[in-house]
């Protein structure tokens, strides 16, 4: 997220994720270990369509398939093993190993799937599914990593107020910061 609110720009742009500056390769391993740790704390991914889409799956898959070499392997090796669910009204079936579609009603499929056994579930995006899920109360906890930038106009996936309290935050030489906040109950 841009320091301004942002997790896109206004066409979905994502140029300044990895801002230009002097590297900081610490904070990159970090930043992959900690994508890691998520992972490795869950047991299935939430796609929307857009992301699921894009080619999203099959990215994951051949860094964690072709690339030992290449830093976000071990990342690409959960993503790529874990369950994952695309929510789409329309479309049924999308590229990707471990892959289902669901198209029935958000809430109420996502409230059955937090009912379920098993670990957490990690939400991948975009932005438009997100923004539904939190807009629709279903996140438990929001891990945001901010970055040094600004862009003035984009895609939010706050649509309304929400109160979080901060749970914990961890600062890097680069400037990204990772903030996990929980949902602060309606009248506390």
């Amino acid at each position: 997220m841009t320091i301004d609110g942002f997790v896109g720009g206004p066409n979905g742009e994502n140029d300044w994720v990895f801002i230009p500056g002097p590297p900081d390769p610490e904070a990159l391993k970090r930043i992959i270990n900690f994508g890691a740790e998520l992972a490795a704390g869950c047991d299935t991914l939430l796609l929307g369509r857009k992301l699921a889409a894009s080619g999203f799956c099959t990215h994951w898959e051949n860094v964690a398939d072709n690339q030992p070499e290449n830093p976000w392997n071990p990342l690409a090796k959960l993503i790529a093993g874990h369950r994952k669910i695309a929510f789409s009204s329309a479309e049924t079936s999308f590229a990707g190993r471990n892959l289902e579609v669901e198209n029935g009603d958000l809430a109420t499929a996502v409230q059955a799937l937090k009912e379920q056994p098993g670990k957490d579930i990690l939400v991948y995006g975009g932005a438009g599914f997100v923004s539904s899920l939190i807009s629709l109360n279903l996140i438990d906890e929001y891990y945001i990593i901010t970055n040094p930038v600004a862009i003035g106009a984009g895609l939010s996936i706050f649509k309304e107020r929400k109160n979080l309290k901060l749970e914990s935050s961890v600062a890097y030489k680069s400037g990204k910061v990772v903030n996990k906040y929980l949902p602060v109950p309606v009248g506390s």
